[in-house]
């Protein structure tokens, strides 16, 4: 049976931490595999990395990885993802908005496929998020073609292969990293699986940072570039054919 890592980005989810690592090593737990968690505090201004702390001590298959400054969600995410040893990597989000009971809907599809893609069906959050949402990845599909349904869904298995291979190749750090991730790994070939979860909750903790006006400005902008440096790269091998 192969092992899995569980990531778990987490800015400012002091909050959230301590029942969201129960509910992972729960799961992991009842799945008989060989697991880690490792969870990414992204430069929180609160004491998350603290309580992190803590929780390692009481759980010796957790592990913190620590960014002295906050560098964005898809730097927190990405590193949780290259740090892990496993045969299998999962993501998902430390605000306890995903029951975590739904990931062995993924691993049923992972032996398949080379990433298992979660879309939230219904999705539990404020209108404006969720339609913000669904014009996001409506807009990533007009500009790069179908990848997934749910863009932003932060619910993705996939195999260590795949993160070995885009390793160098994504460059997004920030809320554009899902698009690009997913972009790439299409482009490269890999075997794409969707699950509907139905596990998707209200937030009940914390507060949401991708709905700030700043935050989407600079997505708009970082998925033009991620467009224009796709189009040099296939103008560049157009050449050397």
């Amino acid at each position: 049976m192969k092992s899995i890592t569980v990531a778990l980005p987490a800015y400012n989810e002091a909050e959230n931490i301590p029942a969201m690592v129960e509910e992972v090593v729960n799961t992991l737990e009842s799945l008989g595999r060989a697991y880690e968690v490792i969870v990414v505090n992204d430069g929180s201004r609160d004491n998350t990395a603290a309580v992190v702390r803590d929780l390692e001590a009481r759980y010796p298959h957790v592990r913190l990885v620590d960014h002295a400054v906050n560098q964005g969600y898809g730097a927190a995410v990405w590193t949780g993802l290259t740090s892990a040893k496993t045969d299998l990597v999962f993501f998902t989000d430390a605000d306890r908005q995903f029951d975590l009971g739904e990931l062995p809907k993924l691993l049923a599809k992972i032996d398949q496929a080379d990433l298992v893609v979660g879309y939230r069906s219904p999705r539990r959050d404020p209108l404006m998020r969720r339609l913000n949402g669904w014009g996001w990845s409506r807009l990533v599909t007009l500009l790069f073609g179908y990848t997934a349904r749910d863009i932003d869904c932060a619910f993705k298995l996939m195999q260590r292969h795949v993160v070995d291979t885009l390793k160098t190749e994504v460059q997004s750090r920030g809320a554009t990293f899902s698009a690009e991730f997913l972009v790439r790994a299409k482009r490269a070939g890999f075997r794409f699986e969707e699950v509907a979860i139905n596990g998707h909750r209200p937030r009940v903790a914390g507060n949401p940072t991708g709905a700030k006006l700043s935050v989407i400005l600079r997505a708009f902008r970082e998925l033009i570039a991620v467009r224009s440096e796709l189009a040099r790269q296939e103008q560049t091998k157009a050449k050397h054919i």
